[in-house]
């Protein structure tokens, strides 16, 4: 049952760039869509919010706050849903330690997290705390598939506007290395279900068995898949890449995703670190346990917690002076690859690296020809396959490239990013069952001590939805679809057995392509070279990689994307685009005073929140709204209106005046609706005649530190403040 009271758009409350942004924009969209009878609220969905959630016993009762998220999780699964998602912290162990540890020196009396629990308290806390880091939010928000393409407005500027594109050449040495056996992708299984299981996984060993996981429910239809990657052979790789890397004379760089794959790719991350350091760790692992170090959490946390030992500190320069140079995240600082997990994103890095011509920054502040090592194949073949193909043919031209758009299966916590409570580090040698209740053993792995097995599924219902949203677009569109899917994998080899029968029922087979996720890549390649356009129909993983891979690519930014997710139940979840870069920005600002971010995204969102609603609940009014924000997007792109990189020049909070008052031109120009018009052609007149003083004033906010009270829970004023400093807008949008 629906709440009479609730608002009819909720616009998420997330973290650190996107969310300082809103508080320079929300007031914009509450004040406009109130003339239409549209309510915006709010929901924290943001990770210090989350943590506060979630301990409601260690606070006060001023301090405790709702659980947001899981009541977003409720609503949309109900046809009124409508939420702009922004893009939230999925975080790192070193993320939320540091969240933890603002919100205690704030006065939440919350538990520090434990990095290695004992007692059954320290389990129940850390599991407490495991709830909240990695990919947390997406898996409970996202109850539909993923449609992403960028704006038509966005494209056409792109393309009047062609950002730089560093030059390939053939002779470049860079290259992707990814693990050829003993890897997630060679040991796969996977198997659709014919009814209704529960399942538990057990480990055998020489000691007997021991339950990982109890209580596995999956209705009829799921695909199940479940599959290790070997500590042995991950270790191996990692020293031969390394050696190899010296004898190219090219960058170590180590690409993966430890915010969304939050129990995985932390251990393959930290099994670097220490193939990194091996001979430190031969030699002093033992005083290095006792000083807390883990590998896992990078070597930012390892050389704060050795600094005070000048015998370890030396090893540690000594092994540095005989590896390669690494890829550098922050070279001014001296902040590596491998310093902290959630720094290097692969979906924004490796895209990054292809858009550069290959090159990033070293050591040095040079750019170089980089190793890109990616352990697991499942889908470094893609990273690969675009590096050769950039090689033979030189860059992309963005002003007369095409577009790839996607079809994102992701549903219902699908595949990979809904396997965090079925994944494990094996403790001891033995074999790995999946057993359904009926004592049936539907899958089995021969495991050693320090692998990292795990499960994923994908259900019935979101791949058939996937199915008919992608056959949909292409009808819309007209265009070149491709089921990016390997008939030799196994998981992807039972999509297929789904994606066939519903393709030849629909008699639409002769539209689609099926092609595994490397011949995918040079198809589309080839295609928006050609200036046309693609559809990549995709499962979880490869959605996040591609609509981060092609926007930069295409549009030099994966957050000026369109993200409509059609939930299943009738309602509507608008995303926002990328978040990766959030953090350089907040630095910006904090040092002087600017903000670079860039809300493109968030008005896509917005134009499509409303056209939503205006179907969803007949209101006309929402329409006529949808309908100028979309002009005063393409306002904002015609007239250079988005924010600039460097302090003293425009700005995120200009760019909102300019929107605002685009928005409101619009809305005082149309003939739809005439009380709109008369409504907002005092406001569009008002923010005209008040651009030298607006402008004027948020300039000069710029060039001076700014104290925000925090980083991941900031002081609601001291942001607001520091968001909203012209008293001319404020006083027009009150």
């Amino acid at each position: 049952m629906s709440d009479q009271n609730a608002p009819d758009i909720i616009y998420t409350k997330v973290d650190e760039a996107p969310e300082l942004a809103s508080a320079s924009f929300l007031p914009i969209i509450q004040k406009f869509a109130a003339a239409a009878g549209v309510s915006v609220g709010t929901k924290d969905i943001s990770l210090a919010g989350r943590i506060i959630a979630t301990f409601p016993e260690s606070l006060t009762e001023a301090q405790r706050q709702s659980d947001d998220l899981a009541e977003l999780g409720r609503l949309v699964k109900t046809p009124e849903a409508n939420v702009i998602k922004l893009p939230n912290i999925s975080a790192s162990v070193p993320q939320l330690v540091a969240a933890v540890r603002e919100l205690q020196a704030q006065g939440f009396a919350l538990p520090d997290y434990p990095e290695a629990p004992e007692t059954d308290a320290e389990k129940a806390v850390r599991a407490k705390y495991d709830g909240i880091k990695g990919s947390a939010v997406n898996p409970v928000l996202r109850e539909g598939n993923s449609d992403r393409r960028a704006a038509v407005a966005v494209k056409k500027f792109a393309q009047s506007n062609p950002h730089r594109m560093g030059e390939w050449t053939a002779e470049s040495k860079t290259r992707v290395a990814s693990m050829q056996s003993g890897d997630f992708r060679s040991n796969e299984v996977s198997a659709t279900l014919k009814a209704d299981a529960n399942a538990k996984i057990v480990l055998e060993t020489a000691e007997g068995e021991t339950v990982l996981k109890d209580g596995v429910a999956f209705p009829a239809g799921t695909v199940v898949d479940a599959s290790f990657m070997s500590a042995k052979a991950l270790d191996a790789f990692l020293a031969e890449e390394i050696a190899k890397t010296k004898e190219e004379g090219t960058l170590f760089s180590l690409h993966m995703k430890a915010t969304m794959m939050k129990v995985s790719d932390p251990i393959i991350f930290g099994h670097a670190v220490k193939e990194w350091l091996k001979p430190v760790f031969d030699t002093y692992g033992d005083r290095m346990a006792e000083l807390g170090v883990n590998p896992n959490s990078g070597l930012g946390d390892l050389l704060e917690r050795v600094k005070d030992d000048a015998e370890i500190m030396k090893a540690i320069a000594d092994v540095r002076d005989h590896r390669p140079p690494m890829y550098m995240v922050n070279s001014d600082k001296g902040i590596t690859n491998l310093h902290v997990p959630s720094d290097v994103i692969i979906d924004a890095s490796m895209p990054a690296l292809i858009r550069d011509g290959g090159k990033g920054w070293g050591p040095d502040n040079a750019q170089h020809d980089t190793n890109c090592v990616i352990p697991d194949n499942s889908y470094a073949p893609v990273y690969d396959e675009a590096i050769k193909f950039f090689k033979e043919n030189g860059k992309l031209d963005p002003a007369t490239a095409g577009t790839v758009q996607n079809i994102g299966l992701m549903a219902q916590k699908a595949e990979e990013y809904g396997s965090h409570p079925t994944t494990f580090e094996i403790p001891a040698d033995g074999t790995v069952k999946m057993v359904l209740d009926d004592g049936s053993v539907l899958h089995s792995h021969e495991v050693e001590a320090g692998d990292i097995w795990r499960a994923a599924s994908a259900r019935k219902a979101p791949i058939e939805d996937w199915v008919n949203l992608a056959i949909d677009r292409q009808k819309a569109e007209g265009c070149e679809a491709i089921f990016w899917l390997d008939e030799t994998r196994a998981h992807d080899a039972e999509l297929i057995a789904y994606v066939k029968p519903i393709l030849e029922a629909r008699g639409v087979a002769d539209k689609f392509s099926i092609l595994a996720p490397r011949e995918a890549t040079r198809q589309s390649l080839e295609t928006i070279t050609a200036g046309k356009t693609s559809i990549a129909i995709t499962g979880n993983v490869l959605r996040d990689y591609l609509t981060d891979l092609f926007p930069i690519l295409e549009l030099a930014t994966s957050a000026k994307m369109l993200s409509i997710v059609k939930l299943m139940n009738g309602g509507g979840l608008f995303e926002t685009g990328a978040g990766g870069s959030a953090p350089k920005h907040v630095q910006q600002l904090v040092e002087e005073g600017h903000l670079r971010w860039d809300s493109l995204g968030e008005f896509c969102a917005l134009g499509e929140s409303l056209k939503f609603l205006a179907d969803a609940r007949g209101n006309e009014k929402a329409r006529v709204l949808g309908l100028a924000v979309e002009a005063a997007t393409q306002g904002i792109l015609d007239n250079d209106r988005s924010p600039s990189r460097k302090v003293g020049e425009p700005d995120n909070r200009d760019s909102h005046y300019w929107f605002a008052r685009y928005w409101a031109e619009a809305l005082a120009a149309q003939t739809d609706d005439a009380e709109l018009a008369a409504h907002f052609a005092p406001i569009a007149q008002a923010l005209a005649e008040g651009e030298t003083a607006i402008t004027g004033e948020l300039a000069g906010a710029q060039g001076q530190a700014v104290d925000l009270g925090g980083y991941y829970h900031t002081d609601p004023a001291k942001t607001a403040a520091a968001m909203r400093p012209s008293p001319t807008l404020n006083a027009i949008i009150g």
